[in-house]
């Protein structure tokens, strides 16, 4: 199972939305799908869940075209949409009774029983949809979105809204549900993706600028090199300047160094002709926060 996009392109007007974008997902596995606002992330996710048109390309899900044949990919889909669209006036109990129904799903009080469970709303279930907090929506809508025990599950901001405590309990639901389905979503919370994806595609003015799992893209190589260094008291800044080195002051005697190549030996003597005590120094690993910035220009 899973999902193949292959020369992707939706064009509104003059506006290339995508442009030619190639990606796969495949089953088992929890990619992330990154990028700055208007970069294209939800209208790729329209489009492979059959709400949309595509221009020209192909989305394939599970060996099955999206565009001739959208009912089936629906289907076998699961989808929560970044604007959560919800019957505000339903009860959660009544709606995903409602959903059951359109999926025609056989034993719905179980099922409707286990999403109940699985997304934490049991004190909810008799309650106005309305009358929930954005995060209690949120999880009404997971339950929707897995109430038919999709192959394939599209999530856009699924953790929207949701506390610490919450945000835990959502990414548990989440990864267990990815261990037999193909998995997407969408976030903009690097630690999300730390503590979900196995892989990542980061999309930037509708085109793919990365595709690859978390490990290797932190460890791509950037333009700069950063060192935690440690002295045992306070040092002018302007001594390391002087030799081509950004610095930031970070707390308790500590600074991060930036600079083009391996700096330590620079640090080292600038220590040792000013008598600058220095305790530790350390390369740090690039953050995945700092990749996307740098493959999406800042935006």
């Amino acid at each position: 199972m899973s999902i193949k996009v292959d020369q992707l392109t939706k064009v509104y007007g003059a506006q290339k939305a995508l442009d030619s974008i190639s990606f796969e997902a495949s089953k088992g596995k929890i990619t992330g799908f990154l990028g700055p606002n208007g970069a294209g992330k939800s209208t790729t996710m329209k489009i492979a869940t059959g709400y949309i048109g595509l221009t020209s390309g192909s989305v394939q899900v599970n060996g099955i075209d999206v565009s001739s044949q959208p009912l089936e990919v629906k289907r076998i889909t699961g989808y929560l949409p970044e604007h959560n669209p919800l019957y505000l006036e339903m009860y959660v109990k009544e709606y995903l009774n409602f959903v059951a129904s359109a999926y025609k799903l056989n034993s719905k009080a179980v099922k409707i029983a286990n999403m109940i469970e699985m997304c934490g709303l049991e004190r909810e279930q008799h309650k106005r949809i309305g009358a929930l907090s954005k995060g209690y929506r949120q999880r009404v809508g997971l339950a929707q979105a897995l109430i038919h025990d999709p192959e394939v599950l599209i999530l856009d901001e699924p953790t929207s809204g949701l506390d610490p405590n919450q945000l835990v309990e959502i990414r548990k639901v989440i990864k267990e549900a990815s261990k037999d389905k193909t998995v997407i979503l969408s976030t903009h919370i690097m630690q999300e993706v730390e503590a979900l994806c196995d892989k990542v595609v980061i999309i930037n003015k509708g085109k793919i600028v990365a595709d690859d799992a978390v490990k290797n893209l932190k460890s791509m190589k950037s333009d700069q090199v950063a060192y935690r260094v440690e002295f045992e008291e306070n040092i002018d800044p302007l001594l390391f300047e002087a030799e081509g080195l950004q610095i930031v002051d970070m707390e308790d005697n500590r600074y991060q160094i930036h600079a083009k190549e391996d700096p330590r030996k620079a640090i080292m003597k600038v220590a040792g002709e000013h008598g600058l005590p220095l305790i530790n120094i350390a390369k740090e690993e690039q953050s995945l926060e700092g990749v996307f910035q740098e493959l999406t220009q800042g935006e």
